[in-house]
């Protein structure tokens, strides 16, 4: 499973080609089983090679946009739809979780700041390289104990004022809601492994012993389907469990 945020400016040819793929599927809104032009016609259209081309549809076979038929190409695996399309609710952040399960919470920042967005930042969230880029790391605990060591990027232009708030008394996606126009975190991309801790995760984790970590990645799309926030999560073990529903 490929992770761009490990290397920020990796972006291999069929990776690119499987977001082009994918955008021409989702803008011509194919149908349940529709069935692909075969590997040679996509190479001259897309102007590849056809084992560039079977790599890019391998990786929308594992996004879950294709399938493979054997002997007979490949197929739309469901009808694309703008992303956000169809999620009901809203992203709760780490704020309204711990609202909702009526847990005391608290954030210490350890650093935050604007700077110059990367070529892989910028293309993930919609935006240009170089254009200012709110970061910030910071640590959330729950009634008093340390849970998780969070890292959040955003485009400034999202909401200015994240530039100079005190996110130690405030939430994040509390700032977003209330910014104009407002900010709706509505639906996310979110991916989950387990993983031994960094000296540096252990450190501000308070971590001793044999204690792996849960290392989130979440990219996060306003009511516009538009992506206002890439965060990585590193979560206790010990101290979080990752549930999901899964459906069709």
């Amino acid at each position: 499973m490929r992770n761009p945020l490990i290397d920020p400016e990796a972006s291999p040819l069929y990776l690119r080609l499987a977001d082009r793929i994918e955008g021409d599927l989702r803008e011509s809104n194919g149908a349940d089983g529709a069935r692909l032009p075969s590997e040679r016609q996509l190479a001259e259209r897309y102007e590849a090679s056809r084992v560039t081309i079977r790599a890019a549809l391998g990786e929308l076979r594992d996004r879950g946009m294709l399938v493979s038929l054997p002997a007979r190409g490949w197929a739309v695996a469901a009808a694309p739809k703008p992303r956000g399309a169809g999620t009901a609710g809203r992203v709760m952040g780490f704020t309204d979780l711990a609202q909702q399960r009526g847990l005391s919470m608290r954030s210490r920042v350890l650093s935050s700041g604007v700077r110059p967005a990367t070529v892989r930042e910028a293309e993930l969230l919609h935006t240009v390289a170089g254009a200012d880029l709110f970061e910030m790391r910071r640590l959330r605990y729950l009634n008093d104990l340390v849970i998780a060591l969070e890292h959040n990027r955003l485009p400034l232009s999202v909401a200015p004022a994240m530039a100079d708030t005190d996110f130690t008394a405030r939430s994040l996606y509390d700032v977003l809601r209330e910014t104009s126009p407002t900010q709706q975190p509505h639906y996310a991309d979110y991916s989950v492994e387990a993983r031994i801790a960094t000296d540096a995760e252990r450190g501000h984790l308070d971590i001793t012993g044999a204690v792996p970590i849960l290392a989130a990645t979440q990219l996060t799309f306003n009511q516009e389907a538009v992506p206002i926030e890439l965060t990585i999560q590193a979560y206790r073990g010990d101290r979080y469990t990752f549930r999901a529903s899964i459906t069709d």
